[in-house]
């Protein structure tokens, strides 16, 4: 759109095709309530998702945003909900395949895909939309969609008796219900908090990294560079650390360990502040704290898959991975009037104390001393809820 100079304001508003990702959870437990008949309820799904997404994506190619910018939006609304649908399905089909002892492996290789696919779709698309036009970018995509629908096919559906809601109102119902059942009303409400808490201070980072960075005086080549290239292959290298070192420490002890790797982290940009235009504490500072993101982060999604039931793994997921975007983009909005207020050197002392709250509601559902199971796993559920 700005190669073709639709103007600054429409392009922002059109950044609102973004929501289903949102709101997801609201759609969720019709995955969980029905199957496609033949294919199944994970695979079948999956499967129309991604033949769907062809078929829109490869459609952006007869779109011109100087012409029709309607048709644009459209059209990339489309693709926003059908890509939504295919991660309620994915994270539905990693947690019901996986055991209590896979956890680590499966959070790490599912995050590991999804930034693989940011840098394909994102830095690839750019660079690619240099030699050919962005008409022919989308086909190519498209295409693309239409092979992984194909390899999709050798995907199993996954194993085991868990049977789907009766009723879209039993969809909607009893994961809900199911939830509380397992963990008790008290335990629950401090596992969903902490899900919001404990990526707090690093969320606080996130939104403010590039101003803080210009600011100090790098260049935008710089942080392109370093944030955008070494800083993504770091978050890479701590996802599958993460997952790996899971499978050693449980998840328990993954929570505590990199919940304070992570808050520690954020002492390299202190350390920044102090220093000021630092080409080399600028890197570390970067690598750091995108290894211990990407630990941090496979441990949580390890976490939430351990709490899910395969009955209503869609419908649980998603609602509580919304919550992970409620703590990065509400609670921690107020970032830049704090940055404002106090300067650099007291917000990242300030990002360091947000992660606090978080780590303080481990003792209670996550204690170190003990490995907790799948949650699934080790609770009977009445087959009657």
């Amino acid at each position: 759109m700005t190669v073709v100079g639709v103007n600054l304001t429409s392009i922002g508003l059109l950044s609102l095709v973004s929501l289903p990702y949102s709101l997801k959870f609201l759609w969720a437990p019709l995955i969980d309530r029905f199957s496609i008949p033949r294919l199944g309820r994970r695979k079948g799904w999956l499967l129309v998702t991604q033949i769907a997404l062809g078929i829109v994506i490869a459609g952006m190619a007869f779109a011109d945003p100087s012409v029709s910018l309607r048709f644009v939006a459209i059209t990339a609304l489309g693709i926003a909900l059908l890509s939504a649908t295919q991660d309620i399905t994915i994270d539905a089909y990693t947690t019901d395949i996986s055991s209590a002892s896979e956890v680590g492996a499966a959070s790490g290789t599912k995050v590991l895909g999804y930034r693989l696919a940011m840098i394909a779709s994102g830095a690839g698309a750019l660079v690619l939309a240099d030699w050919v036009s962005w008409q022919m970018v989308y086909f190519i995509f498209g295409t693309a969609m239409f092979i992984l629908a194909i390899l999709s096919t050798r995907v199993d559906e996954p194993p085991g008796d868990a049977r789907p809601p009766t009723s879209l109102n039993d969809a909607i119902r009893m994961p809900l219900m199911d939830f509380f059942k397992r963990t008790g009303a008290g335990r629950g409400t401090y596992i969903l908090i902490f899900i919001m808490l404990y990526r707090l201070g690093d969320s606080m980072i996130n939104n403010m990294t590039t101003s803080f960075l210009l600011q100090t005086g790098f260049t935008q080549t710089d942080i392109g560079v370093v944030q955008g290239g070494i800083g993504l292959a770091a978050t890479i290298v701590g996802v599958l650390a993460g997952g790996a070192a899971m499978a050693r420490l449980g998840v328990n002890r993954a929570l505590w360990v990199f919940g304070v790797l992570q808050a520690a982290s954020n002492l390299a940009y202190l350390a920044l502040a102090y220093v000021g235009k630092q080409y080399g504490v600028m890197l570390v500072a970067i690598v750091v704290e995108n290894i211990c993101y990407g630990l941090a982060t496979a441990a949580l999604v390890g976490f939430i898959m351990t709490l899910c039931n395969p009955r209503f793994s869609a419908t649980q997921y998603a609602l509580l991975s919304s919550l992970i975007a409620v703590g990065r983009d509400v609670v921690a909005s107020p970032s830049g009037a704090i940055a404002q207020a106090t300067g650099w050197p007291a917000f990242f002392a300030i990002s360091v104390v947000a992660a606090v709250p978080g780590m303080l509601l481990l003792p209670f559902f996550a204690p170190w001393r003990k490995s907790v199971r799948n949650l699934v796993e080790q609770t009977p559920i009445n087959t009657e809820l």
